[in-house]
């Protein structure tokens, strides 16, 4: 329903062209005078986009903000002990989508509208499957009889990135299986010089994140239906296998032979250096692979929708963040995250916030004349992977089941597990964090090891 709604919401957007622009409309918001306020956020690809539109906030407004620039791996604890201290040093924390319940549920964050009822997300900005939302009743980030808690500087998700000109000297099209994928890999590697096809495989949430988009392609998932309270662990589907060992595949024949230990920075070198043909990254990695003093294959590479298996569909999973306001801060910080809040989700913000390097979360922005800008040519896919984009790991143990999968992911594609017993093992441990937790669950059958 939500993705359903977005959709209509972009193609509403979209039309707007034929008129005014709509990011003309209303460029910024005037917020006045506010006390300085600090930011966790974490070190990524969208940084740059995101310090750029807050150098602009202070020399628009003269109010100052304080950014604490953290690797993802210290991000969650640092929001931990920020919202469990006697008084928050953040007024926006900056949240991973999978760790948001454990703060809403345990009352860490004040709701949006109560430090000003009448903040509201303009229509056009995205909420990702409603994931800045919470209802207190239902336990589930819903808008329905949901409250607003956090909102999204950023909406990651995967596109695939593929070098243009080397399909076209080859004459192969654009990929849309992993088996064209793969294919195409067979064709254009070039071992030690190019690379087929990279993606992470890092241990952590590095490898889980970018093997849900196969295991969302093969129908497959964590649980069989979380959403209405049946947490039976299904990790260890005959599906979920199918989509870990293409995976396992794919790196194994496509990528440096240290793929168990690619991270984010390794991907998007490769690619920006001519090193590989394709790979999967976050849209806000684009910014480098068009910028000189980075990249040396400045127009050469195209973005898509993350390819699809033969017989499944597009899994694109979404990796927002959420800024939140503490609840253990004085009054007058509190509204001054909220001004600064509005302030950053207008269209001049946003229009700002991409020309910096980052991932707009207006629709406005996103349909406007980017999308025919060849610079922003990364826009369509991802405006197109919003129809197949899901949210995963939306309960309150997401972080412990990332750490499960993320070990267990990494130990089948290095060998040191089969795919079955790794995703097996995952499976009963998953299960007994559920059981800790008095959730109604149980695990698939096992899989032949």
């Amino acid at each position: 329903m939500m993705r359903q709604r977005l959709v209509q919401v972009l193609a509403l957007a979209a039309g707007l062209l034929a008129g005014a622009p709509a990011v003309a409309q209303q460029p910024f918001a005037d917020v006045g005078r506010q006390p300085p306020i600090t930011i966790l956020i974490n070190s990524s690809p969208w940084y740059a986009g995101f310090e750029h539109v807050v150098q602009l906030y202070e020399k628009q407004t003269g109010n100052k903000i304080n950014l604490d620039v953290t690797p993802f791996g210290g991000m969650l604890e640092k929001a931990r002990n920020a919202v469990r201290s006697g008084t928050s040093p953040y007024d926006l924390v900056n949240l991973d989508t999978q760790w948001t319940i454990e703060f809403y549920a345990g009352g860490f964050l004040t709701p949006l509208k109560d430090i000003d009822p009448r903040f509201e997300l303009p229509p056009e900005v995205m909420t990702y499957n409603d994931s800045g939302y919470w209802n207190e009743t239902k336990k589930w980030r819903t808008r329905d009889g949901g409250k607003l808690m956090t909102y999204s500087p950023n909406g990651n998700v995967h596109l695939f990135m593929y070098r243009a000109d080397l399909f076209q000297g080859a004459g192969l099209k654009a990929p849309e299986t992993w088996g064209d994928v793969l294919g195409a890999c067979d064709k254009l590697q070039q071992p030690g010089r190019t690379y087929g096809f990279v993606t992470r495989g890092e241990r952590g949430n590095a490898i889980r994140f970018d093997w849900m988009p196969f295991m969302l392609g093969q129908n497959a998932d964590v649980t069989r239906d979380a959403l209405n309270g049946d947490f039976t662990v299904m990790i260890n589907s005959p599906q979920a296998r199918k989509a870990l060992d293409t995976f396992i595949d794919l790196l194994k024949k496509c990528a440096p032979p240290n793929y168990g230990a690619l991270g984010q920075s390794d991907v998007i070198q490769l690619l920006a250096t001519g090193r590989a043909a394709q790979g999967m990254v976050v849209a806000a990695a684009w910014s480098n692979f068009d910028d000189p003093t980075k990249s040396t294959v400045v127009g050469k590479i195209n973005a898509l929708v993350v390819p699809r298996p033969a017989d499944g569909t597009h899994g694109v999973v979404i990796g927002n963040w959420h800024f939140g306001v503490p609840k253990n801060l004085p009054e007058p910080r509190k509204q001054a995250a909220v001004a600064f809040s509005r302030w950053f989700l207008t269209a001049g913000a946003q229009r700002a916030y991409v020309e910096g390097g980052g991932v707009p979360v207006r629709t406005d922005v996103l349909t406007a004349e980017l999308a025919r800008d060849p610079k922003y040519r990364w826009v369509k896919a991802y405006v197109d992977s919003q129809t197949y984009a899901k949210q995963a790991l939306g309960y309150a143990e997401g972080a412990q089941v990332e750490q499960i999968l993320g070990l267990r992911l990494n130990q089948a594609l290095i060998g040191e597990m089969s795919s079955a017993r790794a995703l097996n093992t995952a499976a009963r441990e998953i299960e007994e964090v559920f059981k800790r937790n008095g959730r109604n669950t149980g695990v698939a059958a096992m899989l032949p090891e």
